[in-house]
């Protein structure tokens, strides 16, 4: 993967998909490979309905979050 997805629900997937398979150890590390800060990607999927799980270290949608 080149590049970070624009398309929210893409991104989830890529993201949650690229720490699933422990190709990063940690959102921070993803995102300082793909130029990119953790907090701005937090932000953007937050205003689409997904917020990050540090207990499952992955984007849940908000409310899923447990």
């Amino acid at each position: 993967m080149e590049y970070l997805p624009k398309d929210p629900a893409i991104l989830v997937s890529s993201v949650n998909m690229l720490l699933r398979d422990e190709e990063f150890d940690s959102l921070e590390s993803l995102c300082y490979a793909f130029n990119r800060e953790p907090q701005e990607i937090k932000d953007y999927l937050h205003g689409h309905g997904f917020v990050w799980s540090d207990n499952q270290k992955q984007f849940r949608p908000i409310g899923y979050d447990a």
